[in-house]
């Protein structure tokens, strides 16, 4: 008698072609568990955690855009820290300070750390093309420059339009366990090798004026670091808890492999957020005072990069962080955003759950930004 079963109703794809946990009315569910609905996930923990002691602000609450963020629908949490003072934290009343949240590409921003350590030791060049490291990729990065790679600045057939319901985005799920596939379930390595050049264009040069964001770029540089790292991707994320010193599990989404999901696998709470973009402000330091990342890549960072489109044109993407040359940050699909500022030490971070159609709003950002470095430079 054969064994009844059904789909698995959060990854299924549903009439709108998303998975139930990224549709409108299950999204803030599936963000605030998304370490949970994700079908392949690690989790790490630190062995010393950060201290974070109450050192209340008040002139953050009292600043009239926080009032209004915080008092947003979408809003899941906010806080704010300098050194081990926590200046501020608040949360909506479905949320708390010990549940974990989807920091989307939030998560990418740790693969400069990981890529700035290689670039120091030796390991890689910013001047090598993707394909002379990786000789399985495709076409669409054969022949790119690993700094392009890290500024997005690659042109080729990825489509990260989230209006559209069938863009490369959304099959790239299906190679990394957020959603179930048509058919064959494709594993991360294979669909990255996919990737082609951009229609009619006879190379991945990009001549738009502005950076070409695309979340493959940050698979892509897992591959380059898996490739000439000579350890694990999993020991780079177990010293990256460590490094932070989080209080809670640093849990990453994985395809089948186990290969990490580095463009937006990465589920913390908001402290411990906090506490992964204090390594920024402390220029690549851990807790320990030893190196994660690199002082000098992060430095290089904040004096280079790509302008990024309107709404964000007064911002550089470098090396798979936002910065405006004084802090460092990353926004998220779905409503984050976290800064981080080495001049104030300050770190701000913003979660949240668009629940419109798409899950992205580019009004939402811009407002959330200016708060979040106004904060961090201490305005």
């Amino acid at each position: 008698m054969a064994i009844k079963t059904y789909p698995n109703p959060d990854l299924v794809v549903g009439e709108d072609r998303r998975p139930r946990w990224n549709s409108a009315p299950a999204r803030r569910h599936g963000f605030h568990n998304l370490h949970l609905v994700t079908r392949y996930a690690q989790s790490f923990r630190a062995a010393q955690v950060m201290d974070l002691r109450l050192s209340a602000e008040l002139s953050i609450p009292a600043r009239e855009d926080v009032r209004r963020l915080t008092a947003s629908p979408w809003f899941s949490a906010m806080a704010v820290i300098e050194g081990n003072r926590l200046l501020y934290e608040a949360y909506a009343p479905d949320f708390g300070p010990d549940r974990p949240h989807s920091i989307m590409s939030i998560s990418k921003m740790s693969t400069n750390l990981i890529l700035g350590r290689l670039v120091e030791e030796g390991r890689v060049g910013l001047e090598e093309r993707v394909g002379d490291i990786l000789p399985f990729i495709g076409p669409g990065y054969a022949n790119a420059r690993l700094q392009d790679v890290l500024n997005m600045n690659v042109l080729n057939d990825y489509n990260e339009d989230y209006q559209d319901t069938d863009a490369s985005v959304f099959h790239h799920e299906a190679a990394t366990g957020m959603r179930l596939p048509a058919g064959t379930e494709p594993m991360n390595r294979d669909f990255i090798a996919t990737i082609g050049l951009a229609p009619g264009a006879a190379d991945t040069v990009n001549r738009s004026g502005h950076c070409l964001y695309k979340s493959a770029n940050t698979d892509v540089l897992g591959l380059v670091a898996e490739a000439r790292g000579g350890r694990p991707l999993s020991a780079w994320l177990a010293d990256l808890a460590d490094a932070a010193g989080v209080e809670g599990a640093l849990h990453m989404a994985t395809d089948r492999t186990g290969f990490p999901l580095f463009n937006g696998g990465i589920c913390l709470t908001a402290r411990d957020l906090c506490r992964y973009g204090a390594v920024f402000a402390r220029m690549g330091q851990g807790v320990d005072g030893a190196a994660f990342g690199s002082g000098a890549f992060i430095k290089a960072t904040l004096a280079d990069g790509v302008p990024m489109p309107p709404p964000r044109g007064h911002l550089r993407y470098s090396n798979q962080t936002n910065t405006n040359g004084t802090w460092l940050g990353h926004g998220g699909y779905g409503g984050q955003y976290m800064v981080a500022n080495p001049k104030t030490g300050r770190v701000a971070c913003f979660l949240a759950v668009l629940q419109d159609e798409d899950g992205y709003d580019t009004a939402w950002y811009p407002p959330l930004i200016a708060m979040l470095s106004e904060i961090c430079t201490g305005a």
